[in-house]
């Protein structure tokens, strides 16, 4: 059987999962992580930019995803280690400050392209947050895997409290959720400081269409 290349990191998880469940002749529960490792190892190969490094997960990872597997949630003690170990990943802007260009940020949201094996290394990768948010009114199209973030800094305010909070968060997701799956944007790599300003601006910046009834200009 031929084997496929690499897939984009957004889908592991998933591809753990539907490897361990597609062994019909045995349940989920019986499946190991070495098995679910070996079968992934022996499908896939690299090409361009994805190699086979994605498929080696973190003690998060490994975590999160036999708790999937077997249906047993983490326990209390488990989760909190997680948590603790993804705030203190969170590094915070150079100058203090967390508000770029909500234009800019618009153009980070919309965007799902990125780390895929046709991607030319050091190409700017995009934030797809309409995928699992809605965002503004003028944009219809969007998921709601993840809670609406309409009106988001309106709601909220702009204190050094939520600010920190919202940047943890777009840093690193497992810092309030230990098995989150909301991307890990800073702590992954996949969006660099001034783009996550750009998308805090997006949220925040009063004159950004999240915090506008109408139509963004």
């Amino acid at each position: 059987m031929k084997k496929s290349t690499i897939a984009p990191l957004a889908v592991l998880a998933g591809l753990l999962l539907t490897a361990a469940a597609a062994q019909a002749d045995q349940p989920v529960t019986g499946t190991s992580p070495q098995d679910v490792q070996a079968v992934l190892q022996a499908s896939f190969e690299p090409k361009g930019i994805a190699k086979m490094d994605r498929l080696e997960q973190s003690a998060m990872q490994k975590a999160c995803s036999q708790a999937d597997m077997t249906g047993k949630p983490l326990t209390k003690e488990e989760a909190s280690a997680i948590t603790k170990e993804a705030l203190a990943s969170v590094k915070y802007p150079a100058d203090g400050k967390y508000l770029g260009d909500w234009k800019a940020g618009e153009k980070v949201a919309q965007s799902g392209r990125g780390m895929q094996l046709s991607d030319k290394a050091g190409a700017a990768n995009g934030g797809n947050c309409y995928a699992c948010h809605q965002m503004t009114k003028a944009e219809i199209s969007f998921g709601n895997i993840g809670p609406s973030l309409l009106h988001y800094g309106k709601q909220r305010g702009t204190t050094e409290a939520i600010m920190k909070y919202t940047w943890n968060k777009v840093y690193n997701s497992h810092a309030y959720a230990a098995c989150s799956i909301m991307p890990r944007f800073g702590a992954a790599g996949i969006l660099t400081e001034a783009q996550l300003k750009d998308v805090m601006a997006l949220l925040f910046d009063p004159e950004s269409p999240v915090n506008k009834d109408g139509v963004a200009q």
